[in-house]
């Protein structure tokens, strides 16, 4: 029965996650009134007051749905808790992932990969509650792994990237490495990416330049992977610190909409702050100016800000793409000093390398970060090196500043 509700789970939340991506396309084009792409990632073609109304009115629908939903309908229960046995209730997290959305597309700086996530967890525990009418049921580690590959399959048809859904799902989740987890977590993950697939096509998430990765790049990722690896920290505590007092009370009521409008206020005047960070990225990614370098950092540091308040104020969604945003401004940065002291050196690979050690630092989860820069981004085998050593140096480097964190706790 496993075979079978491996395939079955997979189209289940392929499913979900086009349904998903089919919402923020309707609001986005209601709210913003434009098709988000790799050329287009956010919405320069109207005016400030329209970007700055969109989130104040984002922000205020979702801080109401969110009250609501956490005031008078069965409590959220996380992926984590769904694997230690915990039931999440069909309802609420289906109101949960589809406010996520609805708040990211008008604009909110969070992520919007927990939804698909979340979705695909609920969906699995559906189904298994389903089999279990007819005597059906699963052992312990099998309902784990079930739970856990459906999540990471969520992310896969999104991002149409199945290995680092099955990374996501092994590394994070299940945290174990076995056969049996790789072969059901990545047939899952692919059938789903199969499915999303049928509406964004098998195209790169983030456009960036054309080349190989030269072995002179390996300067670069000595310099950006350590450094990535203490501010990826430092936004993980921070993050940690929002989810960890977020607001539930009628205190998001105005904490959510107030940030709304501070993101809008800057989205006014900087549209890339808008969103679940692609805005960001995508431009830093392919920036050749020096002069703009600056521009870029602060709208990293913006980025970074506003998506920890987000957090604080009684959002809910997934840090991965602001971090990879905020990689990519510093990486980009470092990469326009070294090409001009090294003209071997190409500025986007600054980016890039920039986003993946980044993202390895703040989620603490190498392989799916060195995986999901691969397949976001279309990269070929010469990026393995360079992106697989910076990955090694910022998940080295994070460790000094994480474990500095926890060392007040231990003497405790």
């Amino acid at each position: 029965m496993m075979t079978i509700s491996t395939v079955v789970l997979g189209v289940i939340a392929g499913l979900g996650s086009l349904i998903l991506a089919n919402f923020l396309d309707i609001i986005e084009k209601l709210f913003l009134n434009f098709n988000e792409t790799p050329l287009s990632p956010f919405a320069a073609n109207v005016s400030g007051t329209r970007r700055l109304v969109s989130m104040i009115i984002g922000g205020v629908i979702a801080a109401i749905v969110w009250y609501y939903m956490r005031t008078k309908m069965k409590p959220t229960v996380s992926i984590a808790k769904a694997l230690d046995g915990e039931t999440m209730p069909v309802w609420t997290t289906a109101v949960h992932v589809f406010t996520q959305i609805f708040f990211v597309a008008t604009g909110g700086s969070v992520g919007r990969e927990l939804a698909p996530r979340e979705f695909g967890a609920m969906l699995s525990q559906t189904w298994q509650r389903f089999l279990h009418r007819f005597g059906i049921t699963f052992d312990e580690e099998d309902r784990k792994l079930l739970i856990a590959a459906a999540a990471g399959a969520g992310f896969a048809g999104i991002y149409i990237a199945p290995l680092t859904g099955t990374m996501f799902a092994i590394e994070l989740l299940y945290k174990k490495v076995t056969g049996r987890a790789v072969a059901v977590s990545l047939t899952m993950s692919s059938i789903a990416m199969l499915m999303g697939s049928t509406l964004r096509g098998f195209h790169p998430y983030y456009a960036v330049g054309n080349g190989d990765f030269s072995p002179i790049s390996v300067v670069l990722v000595v310099i950006v992977g350590p450094l990535c690896g203490f501010v990826g920290a430092y936004f993980r505590r921070f993050f940690q610190w929002a989810n960890k007092h977020q607001a539930r009370d009628r205190s998001i009521l105005w904490l959510l909409p107030v940030v709304a409008v501070l993101t809008g206020a800057i989205a006014y005047f900087y549209p890339e702050i808008s969103g679940n960070g692609r805005a960001l990225a995508q431009p830093a990614m392919t920036n050749q100016s020096a002069g703009l370098v600056g521009l870029f950092l602060i709208g990293g540091l913006a980025k970074a800000l506003v998506t920890v308040f987000s957090l604080r104020a009684g959002a809910s969604g997934g840090t991965l793409t602001p971090s990879i945003a905020i990689g990519a401004t510093i990486g980009m940065a470092l990469g326009v000093v070294a090409h001009m002291l090294i003209p071997g050196i190409a500025i986007w690979q600054g980016g890039l390398i920039g986003a993946a050690t980044l993202l390895a630092s703040s989620q603490q989860a190498p392989l799916m970060a060195l995986f999901m820069i691969f397949e976001v981004c279309h990269l070929d085998y010469s990026a393995l090196l360079p992106l697989g050593l910076g990955v090694a140096l910022a998940s080295a480097s994070s460790q000094l500043v994480l474990h500095q964190a926890k060392k007040p706790k231990q003497q405790l």
